[in-house]
């Protein structure tokens, strides 16, 4: 098949492909570039910042199949995907696991001052007086969107003595039980945000979501509480977030996904003091990468292998 990787994969998942396959790479192609790179193309490959606009698959007419190497789709634009009939198969599940691992060091960063303590030692201070932390034993945990990745961080904060709590878009008795069985307790997200020692945040970004945590979700949250938000950018106002840091309603923020990124964006965020920043690297371990690339082997293989069953089929008829 044709295949166009438009974001970097595991060099041997690549390799494996361009031994099978016709592959093309586009890199941070602009969008121009990217255009011409997927006219002949009948699989494209991509990650979370490369955006799959109508008008890039509309220049792609032997188009068939999207590979989304991670979970948010929100760089593409499903209606026409549906419209055309295209294929879109998400890789979540490896990329999960690494994200909720890093959410969590977020908060024991946050909860144990590091980001101070390792300026100060890098200028020679001594400052272990002023730097006395909090336990995460013993709080209570909010999460925002209990699923794949959310209930992964509750099952981590259950295991470190937490007192978890999850809200969901769609909560029943079913989703209750499930999330119980991971130390969860089903809760309304004014409740989360109220009782949260620590706010944690995973949900997809679509239009409901959009500055979902705003000024007045900020100020609902407990005083001296902790942000982290490893879903997208577009679900935490930035600004209304700089607000409550510098007036200590919160007492501090991690953000691994921002409103604006890539090279040259600087976050409003960055000058504080209290907030740990980081470039959307929430599934960049090695073992996630490997993982997916075999899941994207897998996936390619497959969809060759239906294919020829259904021309097989076809012309046996």
């Amino acid at each position: 098949m044709n295949i166009l990787i438009a974001s970097p994969i595991d060099p041997t998942a690549l390799e494996r492909l361009r031994a099978e396959h016709d592959v093309k790479c586009a890199f941070g192609a602009e969008q121009c570039a990217f255009q011409s790179a997927v006219r002949d193309r009948e699989v494209i490959v991509f990650r979370s910042g490369v955006t799959i606009s109508s008008a890039v698959m509309q220049s792609a007419p032997r188009l068939e199949l999207l590979v989304r190497a991670g979970s948010g789709c929100d760089n593409v634009d499903l209606e026409y995907v549906k419209r055309r009939g295209l294929r879109l198969v998400r890789v979540p599940q490896p990329a999960a696991k690494a994200v909720a691992e890093l959410a969590f060091a977020q908060m024991l960063v946050l909860a144990r001052n590091l980001l101070a303590a390792d300026r100060s030692m890098r200028q020679g201070e001594w400052r272990k007086g002023e730097l006395t932390g909090f336990l995460l034993t013993g709080k209570v945990l909010g999460i925002v969107g209990a699923g794949n990745i959310g209930s992964r961080v509750g099952q981590l904060g259950a295991a470190w003595g937490m007192e978890v709590l999850g809200c969901v878009e769609f909560p029943s008795a079913a989703v209750s039980r499930e999330l119980a069985e991971k130390g969860i307790c089903l809760a309304g997200l004014d409740e989360v945000l109220r009782r949260a020692d620590f706010l944690s945040l995973h949900v997809p970004l679509q239009d409901s979501t959009r500055y979902l945590i705003n000024a007045e979700a900020l100020a609902r949250m407990k005083q001296g509480a902790f942000l982290v938000n490893t879903s997208r950018g577009g679900i935490v106002d930035e600004e209304a977030l700089r607000h409550a840091l510098q007036s200590g309603h919160l007492r501090g923020a991690a953000l691994d996904v921002h409103e604006r990124e890539g090279e040259g964006k600087l976050s409003p965020l960055a000058s504080l003091p209290n907030v740990l920043l980081s470039p959307h690297i929430g599934s960049s371990t090695v073992d996630t990468q490997r993982e997916i690339g075999q899941r994207i082997l897998d996936i390619i293989n497959q969809y060759v292998a239906d294919r020829t069953r259904g021309i097989t089929a076809r012309a046996a008829s």
